[in-house]
């Protein structure tokens, strides 16, 4: 019924960076469905009282003409080690609530917390998240990521990072790995970060 999702941090009763949800929102109208999104995330987005005190997730779900959204407390998991996956045929170029071939490749990830997935020969994203490099000057993500991330898009509006291609070859360049999404800031994790990333010779179309 709601093919297409924005998940959205709440700090303390306030959504954060709607303008970028808002942004990618209207983009997918434009091209899944072919009109004006009428949908206007700040104007709909009513933030209940239980949900007013520290970090909560909202969930927008929607489709042409209709959406729904629901609270629920953030509970952040930690990943320190990505398995590398290989797919040429997965498509995630909008945020869709269906996610069978992310979900088939995470069978992939053996004794890793998730994978990082390669698509035509370049690094793009991890499962849940986008994933930027440090190369001991500069903070770069990936120049095709799976979905274009709105912490992500927003980071390389600030000049806070630079895109690049990247392959699997190039990993040993970078020092650091950060994973970013919505609710997984940049510039909240400090020195935290992944700490491996594993190589095998699996390749799945």
């Amino acid at each position: 019924m709601y093919p297409l999702v924005e998940t959205i941090k709440i700090s303390d009763g306030i959504p954060l960076y709607l303008e970028w949800h808002q942004r990618r929102m209207d983009y997918a109208f434009h091209v899944l469905f072919g009109t004006n999104n009428p949908f206007r995330l700040s104007e709909l987005i009513v933030v209940e009282n239980e949900f007013r005190k520290g970090v909560i997730k909202c969930r927008f779900l929607y489709n042409d003409r209709e959406f729904v959204y629901e609270f629920t407390e953030y509970n952040p998991g930690q990943v320190k080690t990505l398995q590398l996956v290989h797919s040429d045929n997965i498509d995630y170029s909008h945020k869709y609530t269906n996610r069978t071939m992310i979900n088939n490749l995470l069978e992939q990830k053996g004794a890793a917390d998730d994978i990082l997935i390669v698509r035509d020969g370049l690094i793009t994203d991890t499962s849940y998240t986008n994933i930027v490099f440090f190369d001991g000057t500069s903070w770069v993500s990936p120049a095709e990521p799976l979905l274009e991330g709105t912490c992500r898009n927003r980071l390389l509006a600030e000049g806070k990072i630079k895109s690049t291609n990247i392959r699997p070859k190039d990993l040993k360049q970078y020092s650091v790995f950060r994973l970013i999404n919505a609710m997984i800031d940049f510039e909240e994790q400090g020195n935290t970060g992944v700490d491996k990333i594993l190589e095998n010779d699996t390749n799945a179309c």
